[in-house]
């Protein structure tokens, strides 16, 4: 066990608690008796290059403190090297945590849980999705999801949930099904076309959204959610039940369990742990084991 532990620090996570969430997740470590840095970064390229020197370095573990987008670069730092993730879950999705059942938006408990799992050796072995060098734990999204995704970041004069409400609103009003080639496991190539195409390693994005309900991050697969083509009334009535899981029932849904997709659509941006990871065509794979995750057992 490692003495040094170093947290990975996101200052403007779910509008500032980052910053604040920092101390009390660290006092707990060091009321446990480890040694605790900072790594902040200037920009997410900076961060990540702090990130990984310290995992290269043999710091104990890596915790992130923040939301989804601090855990993804984290991701990139600590996946296939053996350096546990810690999570201090302040963001505003938090669906990493959530999948793993980790505290939300206590850092406290977060910080006490990571000391005694090092201590303990409670940690889970996860799985994740890999795009090209792209590592992501929880839903890669394309389709009508993503072009929300798109629209919201366009929006700068709201914030939070009322923005992604405004984004679906809008996205409804230019709602088309769209054109997708998609090939599972090397198979023959599929056209069709379709609302939108999620790929989960774990079984939430958007702060909640059971989009890959029965994903599990530990099965070696990933979960592959396709919501065929439909009217806008139709995709009115199946959207509310993503927050439930129960759209997995409707006939327009298919799901299939597989260890890589190969997506093609054209003008569809993708997003991974609520961060673009770039335009279609891409093929996801599921890595299994990738990364130690702090449970506390």
């Amino acid at each position: 066990m490692a003495s040094e532990i170093t947290l990975f620090v996101n200052p403007t996570a779910g509008r500032g608690r980052g910053a604040h969430a920092a101390q009390p997740a660290a006092s707990a470590l060091r009321g446990a008796g480890f040694s605790v840095r900072t790594v902040l970064g200037e920009g997410a390229d900076d961060a990540l290059r702090r990130a990984r020197e310290a995992v290269a370095a043999g710091t104990g573990a890596l915790i992130a403190v923040g939301g989804d987008g601090l855990v993804s670069l984290a991701l990139q730092a600590v996946a296939g090297t053996g350096t546990p993730l810690g999570v201090v879950a302040v963001g505003t999705g938090n669906d990493f945590a959530r999948a793993l059942g980790l505290p939300i938006r206590d850092p406290a408990a977060a910080g006490r849980l990571a000391a005694r799992a090092l201590k303990e050796g409670g940690h889970r072995d996860i799985d994740l999705g890999r795009v090209g060098d792209r590592w992501f734990g929880t839903v890669l999204a394309s389709g009508f999801d993503s072009r929300v995704n798109d629209r919201g970041n366009r929006m700068r004069f709201v914030g939070g949930r009322f923005t992604y409400d405004l984004a679906v609103l809008a996205e409804l009003a230019a709602f088309r099904p769209i054109p997708y080639r998609i090939r599972l496991d090397g198979g023959g190539a599929v056209e069709t076309e379709a609302t939108l195409v999620a790929v989960g390693n774990g079984t939430t994005y958007g702060g909640g959204m059971r989009i890959c309900a029965d994903a599990e991050m530990d099965d070696g697969l990933l979960d592959v959610t396709v919501v065929g083509a439909c009217t806008r009334t139709t995709l009115l009535r199946v959207f509310p039940r993503v927050y439930r899981g129960t759209h997995l029932d409707h006939p327009a849904v298919t799901v299939h369990r597989v260890s890589s997709i190969e997506l093609a659509a054209a003008g569809i941006t993708a997003y991974a742990d609520g961060e673009p990871m770039g335009p279609l065509p891409l093929t996801a794979t599921c890595v299994p084991g990738a990364v130690w995750v702090l449970t506390g057992g």
